[in-house]
């Protein structure tokens, strides 16, 4: 049976990823690019009750207050459900997807609740979980969107426009740590990272976009 390929954009909250997503997705729709889009979570699916329970505070106001494992499988129950109902068949036919966000996120947003040292366990266990008892596909490129805490948290201020922020929004030293455990992850999984900033300004968006773009067509030339 022939594999698909899998490929991840992954970027904290203020990295700009929604919006390079969505060009990626009308970039290849115009250059004719036979690909699939799948997004995570799926706040609309029943599949992710507990994120959203979870996100909502009802285990916690502080991310902190449900352990890195146990987070992990919320988002890898939701995950699992989608390949099973959306899109497996596909990938597993040959197909070609483009997700935005995907285990990698688990990777650093939850792994920024360890410390460092256990950061490499936590790493292969997340890997274990879901690429091999879980049997989810492991993806063939991760795209990081890497950009420094200043600029996230003012992008999420403008974004937000005076909306409740969830308790990772929320929480400014959560999200210092997840840039923290992010830089680990890249350096462990070996992610692409396309840098936010040049030379202390925010890069032009078609700018990185012509680069992200650039770096997946390189990768499905292979």
């Amino acid at each position: 049976m022939a594999k698909g390929r899998l490929i991840v954009l992954e970027g904290i909250d203020g990295s700009g990823k929604s919006s390079q997503y969505r060009r990626l997705c009308a970039r290849m729709e115009k250059d004719g690019i036979d690909y699939n889009h799948i997004v995570f979570p799926r706040y609309d699916r029943e599949s992710s009750a507990l994120i959203r329970l979870y996100l909502s505070g009802a285990f916690g106001s502080d991310p902190g207050d449900v352990n890195a494992y146990a987070a992990s499988t919320f988002y890898a129950v939701d995950r699992y459900a989608s390949y099973k109902d959306d899109w497996g068949r596909a990938y597993e036919a040959g197909g070609l997807f483009l997700s935005d966000r995907y285990t990698t996120s688990n990777a650093v947003h939850q792994g920024s609740k360890l410390p460092e040292e256990e950061l490499p366990a936590f790493f292969e266990w997340l890997s274990d979980l879901e690429y091999r008892k879980m049997g989810l596909p492991e993806p063939d490129l991760v795209i990081y969107l890497d950009v420094d805490i200043s600029t996230s948290l003012e992008r999420m201020r403008r974004r937000s426009g005076g909306a409740k922020a969830d308790i990772h929004e929320a929480n400014v030293d959560y999200l210092r740590r997840c840039l923290r455990t992010a830089d680990k992850a890249a350096a462990y999984f070996g992610w692409l990272r396309v840098p936010f900033l040049k030379n202390g300004q925010e890069r032009d968006l078609d700018e990185k976009n012509e680069e992200i773009y650039q770096i997946l067509l390189e990768h499905l030339k292979k």
